[in-house]
């Protein structure tokens, strides 16, 4: 994505689409496994690239839209047919104004279709998955089944009070209460461990990274560096915010892992190999001024 838009940015739709196309076809391929926490990374890294590329927002928002009316269509009606109102209001505006009329058309169709198959979509999902979308909500509902991790993730987060029972000495850790604490719920053993103080550490740790991230980007001396850094702050940043979101019940369980904390070779070495990337870009210099979004 940072080769395609180094030298021609998506401020227009004919430099947008072919963004999208490329990074299409293995995000089918990764959705069909099925792998939602990965499709979802793909998705964060796309929209914040083509962002940061000067995208006209409106643009991010209509491709957004379909996903959203699939889930509004059958839940509030009312309040899909005011956002469906809203996407062909922007699809007027912001798409080429010789087209407006049938690009406004296509909005509406593609939206009225997203909510009518919302339930087949529904229904292709795997049980866990459909746990993992529905049960944060409520997991007192199954709550020696689907529920049963992230009960037990709040219980570890809140027992840890303040300063934390100890490292190894927490009882919801040390005796297995909360499961894949070595993976996807290591937040809520560190919570557990070590407290509000030590998870508020781990999220300020992060917010550092991303802060320096940001400040690479800017600096970057070209549009491929700039990007290649944008690129690697949206991952780190949407897993990061997913994975702790999840330890608390404010995000669905989708098995993305924390960054730099989650058992993973792959991932790490993944992690490891981005931030090297980026460092190559800092060291480049920072001198030139870039075209991106800044």
């Amino acid at each position: 994505m940072s080769a395609l838009l180094h030298y021609r940015d998506a401020s227009k739709l004919s430099h947008f689409l072919p963004v999208i196309a490329t990074v299409g076809l293995p995000w089918v391929l990764i959705m069909i496994q099925p792998d939602l926490g990965t499709g979802l990374v793909f998705g964060a890294i796309t929209l914040t690239m083509l962002y940061w590329a000067n995208a006209n927002l409106g643009w991010i928002l209509l491709i957004l839209s379909p996903l959203i009316s699939a889930f509004l269509f059958n839940i509030v009606f009312p309040i899909w047919l005011i956002f469906v109102i809203a996407m062909i209001l922007i699809a007027w505006f912001t798409l080429p104004y010789n087209f407006r009329t049938l690009w406004a058309l296509v909005t509406l169709f593609l939206n009225y279709g997203a909510g009518e198959l919302g339930h087949l979509l529904w229904n292709l999902l795997k049980p866990y998955q459909k746990d993992r979308l529905t049960l944060f909500l409520e997991p007192e509902k199954d709550p020696l089944g689907g529920g049963y991790h992230l009960i037990q993730s709040r219980i570890a987060i809140g027992s840890g009070k303040i300063t934390g029972n100890g490292f190894l000495d927490a009882t919801q850790t040390h005796l297995n209460f909360v499961p894949e604490q070595h993976t996807d719920f290591i937040y809520s053993a560190i919570a557990d461990q070590f407290g509000f103080i030590g998870g508020i550490i781990i999220i300020l740790l992060y917010w550092l990274m991303c802060w320096r991230l940001i400040v690479i980007a800017l600096r970057s001396r070209d549009n491929f560096g700039s990007l290649l850094a944008i690129g690697v702050l949206a991952m780190i940043a949407f897993q990061t915010i997913i994975n702790i979101g999840m330890t608390m019940g404010l995000a669905p369980i989708t098995g993305i892992p924390l960054p730099f904390l989650s058992y993973g070779r792959s991932s790490l070495l993944t992690n490891f190999i981005a931030i090297g990337l980026v460092e190559a870009v800092a060291n480049a210099g920072i001198i030139k001024v870039t075209k991106t979004r800044r």
